[in-house]
């Protein structure tokens, strides 16, 4: 399954929500420094639903507040 994210860095609370198109926007508290907000993003995903953080793969966007996530 693959989704659409919108990630928002260094928020003050970690969420996650769907939009009415389908994209997901996620709020994380890590800066995109390092890849710590891509990391984090995995978590987030991962425990959304309810697989292991090795099963999220970011397919594209590593650099970019748009991405898309393959869930298998």
């Amino acid at each position: 399954m693959k989704i659409s994210v919108k990630v928002k860095p260094r928020s003050k609370k970690q969420t996650i929500e769907k939009k009415e198109d389908d994209t997901w926007l996620v709020n994380l508290k890590s800066p995109p420094i390092d890849g710590k907000a891509n990391q984090e993003l995995i978590t987030v995903i991962a425990k959304q639903f309810g697989v292991k953080k090795s099963q999220v793969i970011i397919k594209s966007g590593l650099s970019n507040p748009n991405k898309i996530i393959e869930i298998s």
